[in-house]
């Protein structure tokens, strides 16, 4: 089973659970990824998710279930709490793609077992922020092996030397990933008559993102570094870079065909023609920046001049905050490139 988790307080499902824990049959599901805080019966909407039914393999059943409530735990992500996991089940045990807010691993916990009873054995991070690692503790004494790419363990392991440490569940060790790889052909994991490719991404969103693609499923988690619930968010203090964003929604289209399901950390789930306009969106905006950079306009001036205006109406969660964060991280690259 393939299962798509934006774990939120309240479950509701809206679609049906096999009542049966079936720990020896591979099953597919969809949990998710449209539950909006306050919102307790919000429906997804054609083409957000797979269908109930059967998968091509005629063996697993394809189930779309829906996360919802949550209010106030994170105002930041107003589209649903923190970034959606992903699970896959079947006889050999539990892989899981990200691992939420710390608060809500309980709850993650007993939506997978509603799903599947067996092992735990792997969990693969896309990228360092809380809202995907953050319970990483908790399933790793779960039994999970941690794999992530060498610069988000190394991005945790700088945090566990801070000051804040010990409220930071990021820095703790017992969540530090246990498996780790650099830039190069991608890790394949082998399991429940499934091939994953664990396929890093150069700098994009952060400095050590990962791509997940289910092969036979023709499913790709893609972390952060595409997002259709705000601007895009290029984090430059934990590595993220536009060049890397660019290189990453390409290699994205690349590992993708026009039925892949691609699932972004957060927003709705989409097919690989949504990645084109998203790619030219960032171009273009990238330009505009770079001229007011070459006519010695301030980040000031460029914030002013409202470069997202055409898009904001577009843009799920467009808000002020995130289209100012968006253009202030092009115009500090840029303007360092300049230098």
């Amino acid at each position: 089973m393939l299962t798509f988790v934006p774990t939120l307080d309240r479950l509701e499902i809206e679609a049906r659970v096999n009542a049966e824990k079936r720990t020896n049959e591979i099953r597919m599901a969809f949990i998710g990824g449209t539950g909006f805080r306050n919102t307790l019966h919000k429906r997804l909407v054609p083409g957000d998710g797979l269908q109930q039914g059967r998968d091509h393999r005629g063996a697993a059943w394809t189930e779309r279930l829906l996360l919802t409530g949550s209010a106030g735990l994170d105002p930041s992500h107003e589209d649903a709490a923190g970034g959606r996991i992903g699970v896959l089940a079947g006889p050999e045990g539990i892989l899981m793609v990200d691992s939420q807010y710390v608060q809500l691993a309980d709850k993650v916990l007993a939506a997978i077992r509603r799903i599947n009873t067996g092992p735990i054995r792997l969990l693969v991070n896309t990228h360092i922020h809380r809202d995907h690692t953050a319970g990483n503790a908790y399933f790793a004494k779960q039994g999970a092996i941690i794999f992530s790419r060498e610069e988000l363990r190394e991005g945790m392991v700088r945090l566990s030397n801070l000051p804040n440490a010990g409220t930071n569940p990021v820095a703790n060790p017992a969540g530090f990933p246990v498996v780790t790889y650099g830039m190069g052909p991608p890790v394949k994991i082998h399991m429940n008559d499934e091939v994953v490719d664990f396929i890093p991404i150069r700098a994009a969103h952060t400095g050590g993102d990962t791509n997940i693609k289910f092969e036979k499923a023709n499913v790709l988690f893609i972390g952060d570094f595409y997002r259709n619930y705000g601007y895009p968010f290029i984090d430059i203090n934990n590595g993220g870079t536009l060049k890397g964003m660019l290189e990453g929604l390409e290699a994205t289209m690349k590992s993708a065909d026009a039925n892949t399901t691609i699932v972004p950390g957060h927003g709705t789930l989409i097919k690989r023609n949504a990645i084109e306009p998203y790619r030219d969106m960032i171009l273009v905006i990238a330009g505009k920046v770079e001229q007011m950079i070459a006519h010695g306009k301030s980040l000031q001036e460029v914030l002013a001049a409202k470069l997202t205006a055409p898009y904001d109406g577009k843009v799920a969660g467009g808000s002020d905050s995130s289209a100012e964060r968006f253009v202030s991280a092009v115009y500090q690259e840029l303007k360092g490139g300049r230098k």
